[in-house]
């Protein structure tokens, strides 16, 4: 499978990591265009190529209107939690001003509407954020991905401050910046069929940094929260190197490695800058290549036995667990004692996000306790592609075992929106593309 091994030998930001994806290969244009359908009103995306100790590596940022006085570009680094800094005027949460020089490439401007338009000292929670992103014209999977993103990022606020997830504020331009860096990594991964991500120690930088409440430690609370369970380490850098953005991208995308992984062959390697100049490059390197997965795979069942419970609630306990990273979930009828009919409620997971999904488990469902399990999983190897029919453009799924072609799959949601778009039947258009693709393997 197609994958990308991610290295934060300098720390990580949201901007460090679409800036490297960028260089990899997706087109800022194709960015720029799908950023529109968040209809976040009026802001420009820089892209542009920098040095970074000698290396050459792509810079990207967000500038949101009333930056433009300064004519700066605005770091990523230097940036403290959204709910840390709620006064702050700028956040990845918080930005810090600081030129970069570099052959500017040209600049995506988006127009703003009035009903658009934004006041900057409006301030945004999960909820509202949540809408923003349900509201756009993305695809199901990208809102969805960016959504687990935005929720891991507001609960480690929320835990940091002893605050409840909704009491948990984004300062509109930091959110507005935060959704771009994170929607856009999500659709970028995506543009480049990326299907696992790894990622090595990070490194975070160390000593303390002046945000509204004070000095506060490197890293920052919410993204010292955000890094439990993934490798990383202070250095010895006297600067904040990873972001909360870059932390929660990382938790619920990625899996921690110590180097590359075992059956990993890279075939192509890109840059992502960060703006502060420092005694090592300042970027973000990521490797992109295959994966071949070992035949068995150790994951865990998670699962619980539920007679109680008023049948409305699954759907969205079911939501939220695949947002928290449960691979798979599923609800099997069964007869427990005395006759009584019940549900048995299952998660496949991967065993460091167990407590996480346990808890998830006990507290939005009337169970008292979960069993879980180690169970093998065989892959097959996947590729993606892309068909075009009369309708639109549909994306494949194959899935290959011993080298021949076992499955092909339109991407649902494709299907449903030319579907939809066309007047056609959905069925009609699956099985137009799926024999395009059909077609496609045998030229």
């Amino acid at each position: 499978m197609k994958a990308i091994y991610i290295e934060a030998f300098a720390g990580i930001s949201g901007n460090m990591l679409l800036g490297a994806l960028l260089d990899a290969g997706v087109p800022i244009d194709y960015l720029a265009a799908e950023m529109e359908k968040l209809h976040l009103g009026e802001y420009e995306l820089i892209n542009k190529r920098v040095d970074k100790c000698g290396i050459a590596a792509n810079y990207f940022n967000v500038v949101l209107p009333d930056e433009h006085q300064h004519d700066v570009i605005i770091s990523q680094q230097h940036t403290h939690t959204h709910a840390e800094q709620h006064h702050h005027e700028h956040t990845e949460a918080g930005h810090h001003h600081e030129h970069a020089t570099g052959c500017e490439q040209p600049v995506h401007h988006h127009e703003v509407t009035e009903a658009a338009a934004h006041h900057h000292h409006e301030h945004r929670n999960l909820h509202d954020i949540a809408h923003i992103i349900e509201h756009s014209d993305l695809s199901a999977e990208i809102k969805s991905q960016s959504l687990r993103v935005f929720t891991a990022l507001a609960e480690a606020e929320a835990k940091v401050h002893g605050k409840t997830v909704d009491e948990v504020h984004f300062h509109e331009v930091g959110a507005i910046d935060t959704i771009i860096d994170i929607a856009g990594c999500v659709l970028a991964l995506q543009y480049l069929g990326i299907e696992k991500i790894f990622v090595s120690n990070i490194h975070t930088g160390s000593g303390f940094v002046k945000c509204a409440h004070g000095l506060m430690p490197v890293p920052a609370p919410a993204t010292a929260e955000l890094l439990q369970g993934l490798r990383h380490s202070h250095g010895n850098i006297d600067k904040e190197l990873t972001t909360p953005t870059g932390a929660a991208l990382m938790k619920v995308l990625a899996v921690s490695t110590n180097d590359l992984p075992q059956g990993f062959t890279g075939s192509k390697i890109a840059y992502g800058a960060g703006t502060w100049d420092l005694e090592i490059p300042n970027v973000l390197r990521i490797n992109i290549g295959e994966w071949e997965a070992e035949a068995g795979t150790d994951l865990l069942v998670a699962e619980c036995n539920i007679d109680d419970m008023n049948g409305e609630l699954y759907p969205y306990v079911q939501e939220r667990l695949l947002q928290a990273g449960a691979l798979d979930c599923w609800l099997t009828p069964i007869i427990m004692k005395k006759g009584r009919p019940a549900q048995t409620l299952s998660v496949l997971l991967t065993p460091q996000n167990l407590d996480k999904l346990t808890e998830i488990l006990l507290t939005e469902t009337t169970s008292l306790g979960v069993r879980y399990y180690a169970v093998h999983r065989h892959i097959n190897y996947r590729k993606f592609t892309t068909v075009e029919l009369p309708e639109g453009e549909v994306r494949i799924k194959y899935a290959q075992m011993g080298g021949r072609i076992v499955n092909i799959a339109p991407e649902f949601e494709d299907c449903k929106a030319l579907a939809l778009k066309s007047g056609r039947s959905l069925k009609t258009i699956m099985q137009a593309a799926a024999a395009a693709a059909e077609a496609q393997l045998e030229q």
